[in-house]
């Protein structure tokens, strides 16, 4: 609560405007279980930025394979140290489709709906900050939503994607479970795959690469982003990015 309440006078130092709780769009949440098309594959990174972005990536684009990543402002580290604005701008820049995981990946559904509206709007502002692109795409922390959730996301403009496919490793599963979940899941081929991982772990990459060598040899050939899987715009707008201000780091707690 202090962290919260802290962030909300940083705000106010910074002369950054409160986010608006008025429902702008009338509309129910869209929610994205799985991808519209059989053959289809959206491999999906939670909880970044951190130190591994870049290796999942060149994974990726080796293989000619888009990924989907949602980001934490304040999580395992913090997106405006320049470090994590790099490894941001390196997804971007290279075709990969970024969203919001909220601020600090606290349980949306034990907030107040002002509060789900900050933990959302400053990730919004610091993705469009960083890339110049707004997201129209998120993913609630522990894939939990209750209907203050739904309606303030909605109100935001935003769709919530969830996964038909965990592979496990934030729950402990080890690089070769994970590895034989995969194998499993190949099986199901030519069903869509909405896949869940984590990028913050040092063997995403490498299971990233069995992955994509097991679907593939399944028969999957479409390796998209969440966007293109549902047919939609990865962004409610793009702009020009910001000029980096290092006063940004004050909005987090962690350095990193």
């Amino acid at each position: 609560m202090l962290a919260k309440l802290a962030a909300v006078v940083t705000l106010a130092v910074l002369g950054l405007a409160a986010p608006s709780t008025e429902h702008v769009h009338k509309r129910a949440l869209r929610v994205i279980n799985n991808c519209n098309n059989d053959g289809d594959v959206a491999l999906t990174f939670d909880d970044g930025p951190y130190n591994f972005e870049k290796d999942i990536v060149d994974v990726l684009d080796k293989n000619g394979a888009k990924g989907t990543f949602f980001y934490n402002g304040d999580n395992w580290a913090c997106i405006y140290s320049e470090a994590m604005v790099s490894q941001v701008k390196y997804v971007y820049q290279h075709g990969h489709q970024i969203g919001s995981h909220t601020w600090d990946h606290d349980d949306l559904t034990t907030l107040q709906p002002a509060n789900i509206g900050y933990q959302m709007w400053l990730t919004e502002q610091a993705i469009q900050r960083i890339t110049g692109a707004y997201p129209a795409f998120f993913r609630p922390p522990f894939g939990n939503m209750n209907d203050n959730v739904k309606k303030v996301a909605a109100s935001r403009g935003l769709s919530a994607v969830m996964w038909s496919f965990d592979s496990g490793d934030s729950t402990g599963a080890s690089e070769s479970q994970q590895e034989a979940n995969f194998k499993g899941v190949a099986a199901k081929h030519p069903a869509p795959l909405l896949s869940l991982e984590h990028s913050t772990y040092d063997t995403t990459a490498t299971v990233a690469q069995y992955a994509i060598t097991q679907l593939k040899a399944a028969g999957y050939k479409n390796f998209v982003t969440v966007a293109e899987c549902v047919g939609s715009s990865p962004y409610q707008n793009t702009t020009a990015p910001a000029k980096y201000d290092p006063s940004w780091t004050n909005l987090c707690f962690r350095s990193g």
